[in-house]
C-alpha cells in the first residue's frame, strides 16, 4: 500500500460500481486498496491519487444536499505522461469529451509552460482534466 498524498480528494459518488467501471475500466486507475464494506475505493494512475466514497454506505461528508452534477465549480487537473492512452479508451467506451483536446500554454511565474488537455466528466458529474506537458 502507497501512503495517501498530501491532497487527496475524496469523491462522493452514487454508485461505487459505476464509479468502479469508469475509473479502473475505462481510464486505468489502479486499486490501491479498498473497504467494500463502505462503498469505498483509493485508486491511482501515475501518481495521481483519489478516493471514491459511495454516497449513504460509508461516512457522510456533505455540507448540503448532494444533486447532480456533482462538483460544480470544481476542476481537477490530473497530469500524465500521455494522454493519447485515455483519449482512446474514452472513444472506444463512446464516453463525450467535456473539453476537446487542446494545446494551451500557462504563465507560471516568469516561465511558460505548455500542456496537451482535455476535459472528461465522470458518472457523478467530476470534472477531471488530464494534461500532459510538452
Amino acid at each position: 500500500m502507497s501512503s495517501v498524498g498530501k491532497v487527496t480528494p475524496e469523491l462522493g459518488v452514487a454508485d461505487i460500481a459505476q464509479s468502479r467501471h469508469f475509473y479502473r475500466h475505462i481510464l486505468g486507475f489502479r486499486l490501491v486498496y479498498d473497504r467494500p464494506e463502505e462503498g469505498f475505493e483509493y485508486i491511482a494512475y501515475e501518481g495521481c491519487e483519489l478516493m471514491l466514497d459511495q454516497i449513504g454506505v460509508g461516512r457522510s461528508w456533505a455540507t448540503g444536499p448532494l444533486e447532480p452534477p456533482l462538483g460544480r465549480g470544481l476542476n481537477l487537473q490530473l497530469e500524465v505522461s500521455s494522454v493519447t492512452p485515455l483519449l482512446e479508451r474514452l472513444a472506444h467506451a463512446g464516453i463525450a469529451l467535456y473539453l476537446p483536446l487542446e494545446t494551451r500554454s500557462y504563465r507560471v511565474g516568469d516561465n511558460e509552460v505548455t500542456q496537451r488537455q482535455f476535459c472528461v466528466q465522470d458518472p457523478d458529474g467530476y470534472l477531471l482534466r488530464f494534461c500532459e506537458t510538452t
